[in-house]
C-alpha cells in the first residue's frame, strides 16, 4: 500500500469543525509516517471528482473529514475500488462513523486509529445500500422524519440543529399517516398506514437515534423499521425510546428484514445518510461487501 493518504475535507461541516478537525487528523497521520494531501472542492460535484481522481491515482486511503454528508460523498468515490475509507467524524450527526466504532469529534484520536489500522491491516469489507447509482451507509428515511428534513431545508432561520427542532414541531402539528406499499425481495407486499418507514443498513441516524437497532453492516440484509399509524401523543412517547432502540418493542412498531426493498408512497421524499434521494417510489438493494473501511 502506498504511504500517501488523501484527506477529503468538508470545511463547513459542523459549523467549521471540519476545517478545524483536518489539522490534528493530518498531524496524527504524518506522525505515523504517512504523507498526506488534502482534497477540497468548489462544490459537492467538484469535490467528488477530485476524490475519484485521488482514488484512481492510487491513494492508500481516502479519509473523509466531516459529517454523514461528507461520508456519503466519499462512499461514491471509493465503492467497489478496494481503496480503504476512513472517517474523521466532525459533523452534527456522525452516524456512519458511530456505526464503525470511530471516535466522534476527536480528530487526533481518529487519525491515530486510522494510521494504526492501515499499518496493521485492520480493514474490513461492509455492506452498503444502493438506490439507482447512489450508495448509502446508514439509513434510508421516509415519512415523518423525511418531512422534517424537507421542512428544515426550506427554512432559512434559525441556523443549525434548532432549525430541525422547529421543523419537527411544525410537522407534529400536521401529523398524518401515510399509505405505504412495501415490497420485499421475496415478493412479499405490505400495504400499511405508517408514520415512517426506515430502511437500515446501519443502526442509527439523526445523531444517534437507533431507528434500526438490530441492523448489521455485514449480514447482507436491511432492517426495515415500520412505525405504524400513531397520534402525536403516542409519537412523542415513542420518540425518546429511539435513542435506546427500545421502540421496536412497542406494538406500533414492526421490523422486517430483506436484501431488496421497494417503498412506494405519495408525496414522500427519501433521504439516505441525511441526503435527499428524491420522491418515492424508490428501490434499495443491500450489496454485500461493497466498500472497504478502516476501523478499530
Amino acid at each position: 500500500m502506498t504511504s500517501e493518504i488523501t484527506l477529503f475535507v468538508n470545511p463547513t461541516a459542523g459549523r467549521g469543525r471540519g476545517a478545524r478537525a483536518a489539522l490534528p487528523a493530518a498531524s496524527a497521520l504524518r506522525a505515523a509516517g504517512f504523507s498526506v494531501r488534502t482534497v477540497l472542492g468548489e462544490d459537492a460535484a467538484d469535490a467528488l471528482t477530485r476524490a475519484r481522481d485521488a482514488v484512481e491515482e492510487g491513494t492508500g486511503a481516502l479519509v473523509a473529514v466531516g459529517g454523514d454528508g461528507m461520508a456519503n460523498l466519499a462512499l461514491q468515490a471509493v465503492v467497489g475500488t478496494g481503496t480503504p475509507l476512513g472517517l474523521i467524524a466532525a459533523g452534527s450527526g456522525n452516524d456512519f462513523a458511530r456505526s464503525l466504532g470511530m471516535p466522534l469529534r476527536q480528530p487526533a484520536a481518529a487519525g491515530r486509529m486510522i494510521a494504526d489500522a492501515l499499518k496493521y491491516g485492520r480493514v474490513r469489507d461492509i455492506d452498503l445500500g444502493r438506490v439507482g447509482d447512489r450508495w448509502f451507509g446508514t439509513v434510508l428515511a421516509s415519512g415523518f422524519d423525511s418531512r422534517v428534513n424537507d421542512r428544515g431545508n426550506r427554512m432559512r432561520l434559525p441556523a443549525g440543529r434548532f432549525r430541525y427542532d422547529l421543523a419537527m414541531v411544525a410537522e407534529l402539528a400536521a401529523l398524518r399517516p401515510v399509505p405505504y406499499r412495501i415490497t420485499l425481495d421475496d415478493g412479499d407486499v405490505r400495504e400499511v398506514e405508517a408514520t415512517l418507514v426506515a430502511v437500515g443498513n446501519g443502526a442509527s441516524y439523526g445523531g444517534g437515534m437507533r431507528i434500526c437497532p438490530g441492523a448489521d453492516l455485514t449480514d447482507g440484509l436491511f432492517d426495515v423499521t415500520v412505525v405504524g399509524d400513531c397520534g402525536r401523543a403516542t409519537l412523542l412517547r415513542v420518540f425518546p425510546t429511539v435513542y435506546r432502540g427500545t421502540h421496536v418493542d412497542r406494538p406500533e412498531v414492526s421490523v422486517l428484514r430483506a436484501s431488496r426493498v421497494e417503498l412506494a408512497a405519495e408525496e414522500v421524499t427519501g433521504y439516505a445518510d441525511g441526503e435527499p434521494l428524491g420522491p418515492l417510489p424508490l428501490t434499495a438493494s443491500c450489496v454485500r461487501g461493497a466498500v472497504r473501511v478502516v476501523g478499530p
